[in-house]
């Protein structure tokens, strides 16, 4: 564990040196680690556990649906490491609470009663403790609640713990009931995959996620994405070129490096016409859409974001509507342009037979 200074802010960064496979075993080798909910997270940090040596079970809330049927082929056993929520709650020790933030609100009164003394419940997201007042979600005073938060999707977690890497992560300890809260925390975040971990507090991880999800790593990137598409064909240029000049380009080329050296590293590895472009233009665009930042960040801080998950996500048709809403973006032109370009990657050809 290290502090880190950044300017004026000192900040406290764990790595997964200081926790080894033989220190998490100390902490975690004599618990029940339960995962309720078995979507991205929850697979894949239940995964990584599991490969890490640890005792864990998942806990679903039907038998015979998609994830159980994922569960089954994945190795979980039925009756034995696959159970309903309330089974895997009353066996966990540790209980990862990984349902859906609706799904969360909806299932706290069959978990509630099963959170004994002693026991820690773990999140992945702030949301349903810092939206307590709207989901309900108040943990009893003897238990330890802690929060690791992965920076990526639980597909990530995955794909980079098989690949012998980390996803960096926060962490935040709300409640420390037994004086262990800390430790269990940490050695849980380097169990699930984490490289790195970084301290943050259950209030600012929902916040900064909320508004991150909203704005530059999937809503505004995408309005982004499009406004410079519609503006391309409505000038005559063809779909495929201008979804290589707007997503292809971005994605293949300059985020990559962006990921691996910063922003300065890219630019300055650009033509100069490129340079000139983009040291011109980067701070029109944040005056034009930093406005639109702070409304989003007062509307998530102030609960309204949340309401609307939870009204939307709790709604019986909500898997239709998504899925409505999803097949506009796959069948719009911009991304049957995607995927014709995405099949012409030099990795999706056929090779030649010798």
């Amino acid at each position: 564990m290290r502090k880190i200074r950044i300017g004026h802010v000192e900040e406290t960064v764990v790595e997964r040196s200081d926790y080894p496979p033989e220190r998490i075993r100390q902490i975690l080798g004599q618990e029940t680690i339960a995962v309720l909910g078995y979507g991205v997270q929850g697979r894949g940090q239940s995964l990584n556990m599991r490969d890490n040596g640890l005792r864990v079970i998942i806990g679903l809330r039907e038998r015979g649906g998609r994830s159980w049927d994922l569960a089954l082929q994945d190795g979980w056993v039925p009756g034995q490491t696959l159970l309903s929520l309330e089974e895997a709650a009353r066996r966990g020790t540790i209980i990862l609470y990984l349902l859906s933030d609706a799904g969360q609100k909806e299932q706290w009164p069959l978990i509630r009663p099963h959170l004994t003394t002693g026991k820690a419940l773990y999140f992945s997201h702030g949301f349903s403790i810092v939206y307590k007042d709207q989901t309900g979600v108040v943990p009893p005073p003897d238990i330890d609640v802690i929060l690791i938060a992965p920076k990526g999707s639980g597909t990530t977690v995955r794909r980079h713990f098989l690949e012998g890497k980390g996803i960096n992560a926060s962490y935040a300890v709300y409640q420390d009931a037994t004086g262990r809260a800390l430790d269990r925390c940490l050695a849980l975040g380097i169990a699930i995959g984490s490289g790195h971990l970084f301290e943050t507090t259950f209030e600012k991880e929902v916040y900064s996620d909320l508004t991150g999800e909203r704005g530059v790593l999937m809503g505004a990137i995408y309005g982004l994405w499009l406004a410079q598409y519609e503006v391309l064909r409505e000038h005559g240029h063809s779909p495929i070129e201008a979804f290589n000049e707007t997503v292809e380009e971005a994605t293949q080329s300059l985020y990559p490096l962006i990921g691996e050296n910063g922003m300065d590293w890219m630019y300055a590895n650009c033509s100069t016409t490129a340079q000139r472009g983009a040291l011109d233009w980067y701070r029109r665009f944040r005056d034009a859409v930093k406005p639109l930042f702070e409304e989003l960040y007062q509307k998530v801080a102030s609960g309204e974001e949340t309401r609307r998950v939870l009204e939307m996500n709790s709604r019986p048709d909500y898997r239709e509507q998504l899925e409505r809403e999803l097949r506009e973006i796959r069948e719009s032109e911009m991304w049957q342009a995607g995927a014709i370009v995405r099949s012409l990657r030099p990795e999706r050809q056929a090779k030649p037979s010798s």
